[in-house]
């Protein structure tokens, strides 16, 4: 079997990649940049050019392939960009899927996504979501709430550097999975008819608010956070305010997911469909303990040896 998958180089989308090659399938990913993606042509990948945004590029990308997988998601800073390519370009993927028979097209989108039209990237996916489940294609739809890798840039790193986090005085539980585990459900559903055009929630063994994470970093790191409160009333009267002026859309976007923090348990899923269909258990599935655990670990020695050769280098030039 042939996957073609896209969205490759992502920090989802490289352990689809390297879990799809582990497991014995042929694997080819649509990229546009072959040089940034050599390491997984270098982990047995085969790379082929291609755009979203040029369909033109696409049909040559399909031949002999069985499934699709995308993980592909647009950074939310351009509109129009994500236009073309969360909306436009996926609607292209799912015509050409049905042109040419593919026996299933796995899409990564988010939960509760069709509960949230103000938010433009929610929207997008939500709506691919209605198309693809209306096109007869055959389908599977992971929704995740959110990846643990994403964590280190919004906590872990402020933490080590001693930067401000900011935190709002409400916190909601959010069902978070490493990416590493979100690949094992995606190259299982393959083997399972039963997931074939069904959509699942992904997520972690546990469900982790903002205080919660924020105190395991400060344990695993030794250090304090440098935490500043805000309250949801003031943050959801900026996102009010910034829709009167235009240079400050990408603000009131941001603002957006304000409305996210006030739906409690939202966000939170249960494991029991997931195990009894994929046979994955809670306690197979890396916990965000174990993962920050390493994290920090590793930065930990890093940041030590830095400290011990630039302690050398000062001796060097004293002597």
């Amino acid at each position: 079997m042939t996957l073609l998958i896209i969205g490759g180089t992502g920090t989802l989308g490289r352990q689809i990649v390297r879990k799809a090659l582990e497991d014995g399938f042929q694997v080819r990913c649509i990229v546009r940049n072959k040089r940034a993606a050599k390491f997984l042509q270098e982990w047995g990948a085969e790379l082929v050019y291609g755009d979203l945004t040029i369909p033109e590029t696409l049909p040559l990308t399909f031949q002999g392939v069985t499934a699709i997988i995308d993980t592909s998601t647009t950074r939310p800073k351009d509109d129009q960009k994500m236009i073309d390519i969360d909306w436009y370009g996926k609607l292209i993927l799912i015509e050409m899927a049905k042109r040419v028979n593919i026996k299933r097209f796995i899409f990564f989108s988010i939960i509760n996504a069709d509960q949230y039209s103000n938010i433009a990237l929610m929207q997008q996916k939500a709506n691919i979501e209605k198309v693809l489940i209306s096109s007869g294609v055959p389908y599977t739809i992971f929704k995740c709430a959110g990846f643990y890798q994403a964590l280190i840039s919004q906590y872990a790193i402020p933490i080590l550097e001693g930067k401000s986090i900011w935190k709002t005085t409400e916190s909601v539980g959010i069902s978070y999975i490493d990416t590493q585990d979100a690949a094992k459900f995606c190259i299982k559903s393959l083997s399972l008819k039963t997931t074939e055009n069904k959509s699942f929630s992904l997520g972690g063994p546990k469900a982790w608010d903002s205080e919660e994470i924020i105190s395991l970093c400060e344990k695993l790191s030794g250090q304090i956070a440098e935490i500043k409160m805000i309250p949801l009333s003031l943050l959801d009267t900026l996102r009010q305010f910034t829709l009167f002026f235009e240079w400050t859309s990408q603000i009131s976007r941001r603002l957006a997911f304000v409305q996210l923090l006030q739906d409690n348990r939202q966000f939170v899923i249960s494991q029991e469909i997931n195990s009894k269909i994929f046979k994955i258990t809670p306690k197979e599935l890396i916990s965000l303990d174990s993962y920050l655990r390493e994290y920090f670990e590793m930065m930990l020695v890093t940041l030590e040896n830095l400290d011990v050769d630039a302690q050398n280098k000062q001796k060097d030039l004293i002597i």
